[in-house]
Formats: C-alpha cells, sequence, structure tokens
C-alpha cells in the first residue's frame, strides 16, 4: 500500500528532494487533512502510517475507497488544499491558497526561512519569508514564486560552515525541524535554571539583551563567514556587546524568560540569515 502511495507521489516531487525529513508534497497533503480536521501529527513531510491512516479516515468520511492512496478522487474531495496543483504549476503571489502554497511554505522552512503556521495561505508572514529567500538566493525579491524560486528551492538546504560546541552541557530535546503545524528553527537544551550556557564557537558579541518576539534575555555571536548563533530565554546574560568570546567562554544562565514554558535554551544558528540545523556544525 505504500509503494501504491508513493506512485501518486512520484510526479509531484521537486525532484530531486533536498529535504532531511520529507517531502513538500506530502506536507502539503497533511495541511489539507489538518484543515479538515482528519490529520493532527506533526506536518512533517513523511509519508508514514498515520498520515496514511489519515487519508483512508477522510476517504471513509466522503464515500470513497478507503485504500489510503490520495488520487485524483481524494483530492478533489479536499476541496482547495488538494485540487489545487502541486508546486510549480502556478506562479505563486501574495493571497493565494492551497496545495502549492503548503507545500512552499514547507520548502522555505527547510531552506532557512520559515513563516509561522504550515497552513496553505501566503499571507503576510509567508511574503516575508518568501522574499527573504529571495534575496539570500540572489534573486528579485518581489515575493513571488515562479521558476527561478522553485529551482533555488531544489538546492540543497544550508548548513553550519562552521564546527561548534554544544552550549549548554547535556543533551538536547526538541531538534531542528517540523513540529506540530510548525517548524522549530533550533534546538533546545533542557537544563536547570542557572545553568551554564557557553559561546559554541568564537566570535563576538552582537547583541546581549532583551529582545521582542519571544525570545526573552537573548546573546548573539558572530563568528565570520556570515554565520551567527543565537541563544535565547537566559535567565542571566553573562557577555557584552562587542566582547571577544572563545570556545567555551560562559556568556549567560538557562532561564525561561520571552515566550519559555520552562528553563530551557533554545539554541539557533543562522547563516547569511537563513536558520540551519545546529547538528550540522558538530
Amino acid at each position: 500500500m505504500k509503494a501504491a502511495v508513493a506512485t501518486v507521489f512520484a510526479s509531484f516531487l521537486l525532484a530531486p528532494s533536498a529535504f532531511a525529513a520529507g517531502d513538500p508534497e506530502v506536507a502539503a497533503l497533511q495541511v489539507g487533512l489538518r484543515q479538515h480536521g482528519f490529520y493532527a501529527g506533526t506536518v512533517d513531510g513523511v509519508l508514514g502510517g498515520s498520515t496514511v491512516d489519515a487519508v483512508r479516515r477522510f476517504q471513509s468520511r466522503r464515500g470513497l475507497s478507503a485504500d489510503g492512496v490520495p488520487g485524483a478522487r481524494t483530492r478533489s474531495a479536499l476541496g482547495l488544499y488538494g485540487r489545487q496543483a502541486p508546486l510549480g504549476r502556478r506562479v505563486l503571489a501574495a493571497g493565494m491558497r492551497g496545495w502549492d502554497v503548503a507545500a512552499l511554505q514547507f520548502a522555505l522552512a527547510w531552506h532557512g526561512f520559515p513563516s509561522g503556521g504550515f497552513d496553505g495561505h501566503l499571507g503576510a508572514s509567508t511574503v516575508r519569508a518568501l522574499r527573504a529567500f529571495q534575496a539570500w538566493s540572489g534573486l528579485v525579491a518581489d515575493g513571488r514564486a515562479g521558476p527561478q524560486v522553485l529551482a533555488a528551492l531544489r538546492s540543497p538546504a544550508p548548513v553550519c560552515p562552521i564546527g561548534l560546541a554544544h552550549p549548554v552541557a547535556g543533551p538536547y530535546g526538541d531538534g531542528f525541524g517540523p513540529r506540530g503545524n510548525r517548524f522549530h528553527a533550533g534546538l533546545d537544551y533542557p537544563a536547570g535554571a542557572g545553568a551554564a550556557v557557553a559561546a559554541a564557537a568564537s566570535g563576538r558579541v552582537t547583541f546581549a539583551g532583551r529582545y521582542g518576539g519571544g525570545w526573552g534575555r537573548l546573546v548573539v555571536v558572530d563568528h565570520g563567514q556570515g554565520t551567527k548563533t543565537w541563544y535565547a530565554h537566559l535567565s542571566r546574560i553573562a557577555a557584552r556587546v562587542g566582547q571577544y568570546l572563545r570556545t567555551g567562554q560562559l556568556l549567560g544562565r538557562v532561564g525561561s524568560s520571552g515566550n519559555a514554558s520552562g528553563p530551557h535554551l533554545h539554541f539557533e544558528v543562522q547563516v547569511r540569515g537563513a536558520t540551519v540545523d545546529p547538528l550540522t556544525g558538530f
């Protein structure tokens, strides 16, 4: 059965997939199923059992053959989030909705430009992410996703160009990638309040203070090569702007400032403004 479902998607792929954890077209299917209340899992682009089961439940409710294969009739029944063509069949612009928009949101997130929730709506946050990706890729930042944008999205996702050390002693929890219907752009290190946070690489502090958008107390370190590391939700900051830090040097203490449910460090790596998986630097 899984092979049959994979065959349905074979003609939709961005080819070859540049995404570590899933395919944009499968993510678009998951968004459509979510919109109809049949899928509550993570929008991860992975064609696993929970997604196939959600397709079967949707088919059964719509009076279709419950084979788990998202064919033409199933997609038609999904309405706007199923009938619309796969990514690349039309130029996407502000205000559009549909399957292809959801696929675009997923692809942008994996390339370092998440836009909030995966909802299949090319609203203001997705337009901002799209323009940022276009500028990052050397394209005209007009907020329209046409052939040049899709060609850029076929390239491998960016990685960290420098070596990193873990900023907190102990294992990380949540990783880089989809979480629910959103995208988690860094690593979360669960630790007790007050635990030491160290610079992951040598560099100069460019920000140290409170930062809006839920970050709380934040330190940003510039390492050169367009690479910056971000350390969020700190309880205390132990570095100042302009200070040069060596790898492993204390810069703050774990806390829960900003939008945090408990003490932990949210750690991000950005390369020329694109968030990348920190694990590519360890």
